[in-house]
């Protein structure tokens, strides 16, 4: 009894951990669906060599956290350090890409007609602070590898961080029911946004009777992207000026 309790107790978190990557990985499938996953089926334009790499990268980070979620839980921790080692360089690679990839969106786009949503340069900087945020969440999870406790969590984080760039592609204004979360704009999507940040929180709290200091840092570090002050910012005539300046 002594040695099946703690065996069930780390495969039920390993699952916990499994289903919330995939979770997050699913919201990104579906917003992404139409214009990389499942763009065959759906006549998209051709995507560059860039798209197409931020796209496999993107998707290479959920991939890699599920593999190193099933090694810890078969107790394989030997391969799941060699496996960190290309997960840093894996995460560096995403950020440079993803930055160059928002700055030439916004360069493309700052002077084509707007067909609703933010404005280019406002996308833009909703990216990199995104991008911004992810790159604390993993750079504080190196940092901290030797505290599993810490380490886990804030690469669980570092996952539901992504999530946003693909819940606002996702066409909810084609459901009735969910329409109002598009009308909305932005601000309409911050709860779904959160939910599963929130939902994590909770769980990991009421399982280990206790509130973690890196769930509650981590958390407050995402919902910094949801927060109205950031869109007011990104908004302003100085973020304006300088966004236009950068992409110029």
């Amino acid at each position: 009894m002594s040695t099946h309790v703690p065996s069930t107790q780390a495969k039920s978190r390993g699952s916990f951990y499994t289903w919330v990557a995939a979770s997050a990985f699913l919201v990104v499938f579906v917003g992404f669906a139409r214009t990389y996953y499942l763009s065959f089926l759906f006549d998209a334009p051709a995507l560059s060599w860039l798209l197409k790499l931020h796209g496999a990268l993107m998707t290479s980070w959920f991939v890699l956290f599920f593999v190193q979620v099933r090694l810890v839980a078969a107790h394989r921790t030997d391969l799941h350090r060699r496996l960190g080692v290309f997960g840093a360089a894996l995460a560096a690679l995403m950020v440079i890409v993803g930055v160059t990839v928002a700055w030439r969106a916004a360069a493309r786009h700052i002077h084509a007609p707007r067909t609703g949503g933010p404005h280019p340069l406002q996308f833009m900087g909703f990216v990199l602070f995104v991008l911004l945020v992810f790159a604390i969440l993993v750079g504080a999870a190196l940092l901290l590898r030797h505290r599993r406790d810490y380490h886990k969590r804030l690469m669980l984080l570092s996952c539901l961080s992504m999530v946003g760039p693909g819940l606002f592609r996702i066409p909810f204004n084609r459901i009735p029911a969910l329409a109002f979360l598009k009308s909305g704009g932005p601000f309409g999507l911050f709860g779904l946004d959160l939910l599963l940040v929130y939902a994590c929180i909770a769980y990991d709290t009421w399982r280990n009777r206790r509130l973690h200091p890196a769930l509650v840092c981590g958390a407050l570090l995402i919902a910094l992207e949801d927060l109205p002050f950031l869109w007011m910012f990104l908004s302003s005539p100085t973020w304006t000026r300088f966004a236009t300046w950068l992409v110029s």
